[in-house]
């Protein structure tokens, strides 16, 4: 066998054991220093015990040394250097001993160990038996050495060892998983016993590389099934998506009456997660519940992420806070379930409460929460993620994790920190790329975002249709329309990627919002795939801006059979009639809107102030500061009238006077948060806001005059874009 040389130690001088020093083993298991072995959690008490080993004699007895080199070899508390040095004390080791060394190399992160130990045992005369061989496949299969292992193979066929079950079923176990199907189902097909375990080890192989119709074949042909052998096809369909089946098969399951264990239930709880299988996940919690295993953390930590993914946040919150013992998963899928339903608040104060609890965060936790604080605009807190990450974890490769840096920074309206993360990466994955390209296009950078897809290309990345989705945001963000079409036309010729619904979208949307109505159709009617409502929000929106009465209405009608109860459409449809003077009809949308019971989505804006995100709605007056909010939003409202502003109502399609009109439009939102900044930062603060819709033309109007007024920078998020306030000035050049 060809194995690297021995590492292992030359043989101290040994310790002489005469055969009569060796009595009864019944009678050595009641000595007491033997007793003390079970409760033994570390090495420093493990030699304390070692010594009285020797105070007594004991170290005189094959069965005391093999007790001593079991814990130092195979507990996770012992150390295999101890082992070893006990082992090689002993003038003729049993073959307990060597399979004992051999084994707990096999379970060691230098699973070769347990080979070249192998090797020495034979070179020194030892024999191995039916003992020695699974560990020696195990190793193999840890270290995926096909040959090493079809040598070891070999050597027990020649020592006729073959028969014995557990090696059988060892041997098909190392050649399944380390991919040699056929040789695994060669030995399998040759045996003349197959039992639940070795039909197990083979699906196992099928499953693991993806060949679930061959597993399944080979799992509906076991005579008795263990649960197990069920495991294995049930969480095999989950791990690649075919989630139906593995739930008809759980269902068939317990229909035999066979009882799952943990492994089953966290497997199908999964499945229902992932498929919104809300009604068995709940027969699943009962099962549970009367089974007494509602105390399991693992499964409960399943049954929080289902209830989460399938929307029952409530529920899931429920089981969540039931739980005595909560661990880092714990609250890793709570803090993810707040942000899969989009309730990025709750996630945040989900992710404080478990600093205040001392629990320490992993990736898994900044990856759930990250995407909460981009959403929020929670700056300060995706900073300090950012500093723990860099003390505490800066060993972790995980590129999804450096991308949601990048991607939080960038949302946060900090795109020069997007910047600093990005390309202080040694490495950087595509996921990287594309964020860094999608931010510099939300920011309006559009030819940044276009000069960092020609450094991509440079360095011979290969992109891919989420990076043509940021580089033509780009282009429509700048209304870049002749690079618009080029870099489509790229996309689909030269990286052969078929466009889909968000590329259409970008394109649609750069063409109308520059009026071209006849490319933006044509491209419409060129479509392999049918618009979503995305697609035609886009081409209502451009037709307001350009006053395009008959195909607003077409993109109105179209969109209100994909949503009917898009509140949105009806809006600019009614902004488009006012546009024209046609009043009636804007009294007939306004009839629709309230006969369907539509009401329009408020407008939001947050704003982060030492780690805690404040909220405005339109006209708000919950906050505790209120009163002074008020004051300066007069204040603001009084200057910009010394500025010149007029605001322009031409948008509040309401029977109201004008003064009202203008009162409306001054307590926006953004104003409010605006304001609210104003009081609470020092003079010369950035602020940074966000809102969940597109900020109005006047808003967008006051506040570049706000920022002139005051001196400061403000930089605001709203639904499409970043608008960067500054000296009067806005980086979009009003044109969002």
């Amino acid at each position: 066998m060809a194995l690297p040389s021995s590492p292992f130690t030359s043989k101290a001088s040994a310790f002489h054991i005469p055969p009569e020093s060796n009595p009864p083993c019944s009678l050595l298991q009641k000595h007491p220093s033997l007793s003390l072995l079970s409760g033994c959690k570390n090495m420093e008490t493990l030699k304390q015990i070692h010594a009285q080993f020797i105070k007594f004699g004991l170290h005189n007895t094959h069965f005391g040394l093999s007790k001593l080199v079991g814990f130092c070899a195979l507990s996770q508390s012992g150390n295999s250097n101890y082992a070893l040095l006990i082992f090689d004390a002993i003038e003729n080791p049993t073959e307990i001993l060597w399979n004992t060394i051999i084994h707990g190399y096999a379970l060691s992160s230098n699973p070769e160990l347990a080979l070249e130990f192998y090797v020495k045992m034979v070179s020194l005369g030892n024999y191995p038996n039916s003992y020695t061989f699974p560990s020696l496949f195990k190793s193999c299969k840890k270290l995926m050495a096909a040959q090493i292992g079809k040598q070891v193979h070999g050597c027990v066929v020649k020592l006729g060892l073959d028969s014995y079950v557990h090696i059988h079923t060892s041997i098909i176990n190392m050649y399944a998983q380390i991919g040699e199907l056929g040789h695994a189902r060669q030995v399998f097909e040759k045996s003349s016993f197959r039992d639940a375990v070795s039909f197990t080890a083979l699906i196992g192989g099928y499953v693991s590389r993806g060949c679930l119709d061959e597993a399944r074949e080979l799992f509906d042909g076991i005579p008795v099934r263990d649960v197990v052998s069920w495991n294995a096809m049930i969480s095999g369909y989950a791990e690649v998506g075919r989630f139906g089946e593995a739930l008809s098969l759980f269902e068939n399951m317990w229909k035999l009456n066979v009882t799952p264990n943990e492994s089953t239930l966290v497997s199908v709880l999964s499945a229902c997660a992932r498929s919104a299988g809300l009604q068995l996940g709940k027969r699943v919690d009962s099962w549970i519940n009367r089974n007494g295993l509602d105390s399991n953390p693992r499964l409960a930590n399943a049954l929080v992420d289902m209830y989460a993914k399938c929307g029952e946040i409530d529920t899931a919150r429920s089981v969540f806070d039931g739980m005595e013992v909560k661990n880092i998963v714990s609250w890793n899928v709570m803090i993810g379930g707040h942000t899969h339903v989009s309730e990025y608040k709750e996630a945040l104060a989900v992710f404080r409460h478990m600093q205040l609890e001392r629990v320490e965060p992993n990736d898994v936790t900044f990856l759930n929460i990250l995407p909460a604080c981009a959403h929020m605009g929670a700056l300060d807190m995706g900073r300090w993620i950012h500093v723990y990450i860099n003390k505490n974890c800066h060993h972790l490769q995980n590129s999804s994790l450096w991308a949601s840096l990048i991607d939080m920074y960038a949302k946060c309206g900090s795109i020069e920190a997007a910047k600093q993360v990005f390309f202080g990466l040694e490495t950087k994955s595509l996921s990287s790329w594309n964020v860094m390209i999608s931010g510099l296009a939300m920011h309006g950078n559009a030819h940044g975002a276009i000069d960092l897809f020609s450094k991509l290309i440079e360095e011979g990345i290969e992109p891919d249709d989420v990076t043509f989705v940021g580089l033509l945001s780009a282009c429509s963000h700048g209304g870049l329309v002749e690079l618009g079409r080029l870099h489509f036309s790229s996309m689909v010729q030269d990286y052969k990627i078929q466009p889909k619904l968000p590329h259409y979208g970008c394109m649609i949307d750069l063409l109308g919002r520059a009026g071209l109505f006849d490319e933006a159709k044509s491209l419409l009617e060129c479509m392999d795939i049918e618009p979503d409502g995305a697609i035609w929000s886009s081409l209502l929106g451009a037709c307001r801006i350009h006053g395009n009465l008959e195909l607003g209405e077409y993109a109105a009608s179209s969109l209100f059979k994909l949503d009917p109860n898009n509140h949105g459409a009806y809006v600019l449809l009614s902004n488009i009639y006012a546009g024209a003077g046609r009043w009636n009809d804007v009294a007939r949308i306004r009839t629709m809107l309230n006969d369907n019971g539509l009401k329009k989505v408020p407008g939001c804006t947050s704003i982060e102030l030492d780690s805690v995100v404040h909220e405005f709605l339109v006209s708000d007056r919950t906050h505790p500061q209120s009163e002074d909010i008020y004051r300066m939003l007069d204040e603001i409202d009084r200057r910009l009238e010394m500025a010149g502003h007029v605001p322009n109502t031409s948008e509040v399609h309401y029977d109201m006077d004008e003064e009202w009109k203008e009162g409306i439009l001054s307590q926006h939102s953004e104003r409010l948060a605006i304001a609210f900044g104003l009081i609470s930062t020092k003079p010369g603060t950035t602020l940074r806001i966000v809102k969940n819709l597109r900020v109005c033309g006047n808003c967008h109007s006051a506040t570049k005059l706000i920022s002139k007024i005051f001196n400061r920078e403000i930089i605001a998020r709203d639904r499409n874009r970043f608008h960067h306030f500054k000296d009067g000035c806005c980086s979009c050049m009003d044109y969002w």
